[in-house]
């Protein structure tokens, strides 16, 4: 029925992937500004969308933030990813052993905000000795667009067995497409959206949830029999 025996991993970028948080935060810094404690942040429903501009702005940044200090806020946070953001711990191992392992398929699928988001990825992942190029598929999505299609598109792509299929995410979403495209989601609460959203806002099973990034790296590591990542 598959041509292919391959099993395919998608990783998100921000949040998952991407210590997201702190980069947001020294860049409204050195604007002046405060996102708060990152419980709260993890509360605050879609930032990246305030910062793309679908959304207006939270109250408490109205006053100080118009569109033309949206877009020098952009600029800053695309010099801090691209300078100083890290992946979470564990992170940049359990993808040398994905991209090393010849039966794994493994990418990313992003909603970054940056300028040039692609080119910003690629200097953030090289500062960790990786190289995007590695990637059997790197997709930027618009803030306006779904991951469903995006995920089936990737899994039909490589002829893929939705069974022998994952996704790893931060926010509800990525759980619902993950299911609506029959990918295993691992989801954890260290991003976006926190444990309880998660679980009691949005019914996701905690079984499926890594409270940190190497509890997600030892979960990866041990559905696709790889060795445990450092």
């Amino acid at each position: 029925m598959y041509k292919s025996n391959k099993r395919l991993l998608i990783l998100d970028a921000d949040g998952t992937t991407i210590d997201a948080f702190q980069a947001i935060e020294a860049a409204f810094d050195r604007h002046g500004l405060s996102l708060g404690e990152e419980e709260h942040f993890q509360k605050r429903h879609n930032l990246f969308k305030y910062l793309g501009g679908i959304k207006e702005f939270p109250a408490i940044f109205k006053k100080n933030i118009r569109k033309k200090s949206r877009a020098e806020l952009i600029d800053t946070l695309t010099e801090v990813y691209r300078t100083e953001a890290r992946l979470y711990p564990g992170i940049a191992d359990l993808i040398r052993t994905l991209v090393a392992a010849p039966d794994v398929m493994v990418g990313l699928v992003t909603r970054n905000i940056t300028n040039e988001p692609l080119e910003t990825l690629r200097q953030l992942f090289a500062r960790h000795d990786l190289d995007i190029h590695a990637f059997d598929f790197l997709v930027h999505v618009p803030l306006k667009e779904k991951k469903t299609a995006q995920f089936r598109a990737i899994r039909e792509r490589f002829d893929i067995n939705p069974a022998r299929g994952y996704i790893c995410g931060d926010e509800h979403k990525d759980f619902h497409a993950a299911l609506n495209t029959g990918l295993h989601p691992f989801m954890v609460s260290y991003g976006f959206e926190d444990h309880a959203r998660l679980t009691e806002k949005f019914g996701v099973p905690a079984d499926v949830i890594s409270r940190t990034s190497r509890e997600l790296c030892a979960r990866v590591c041990h559905a696709l029999d790889l060795p445990a990542s450092s």
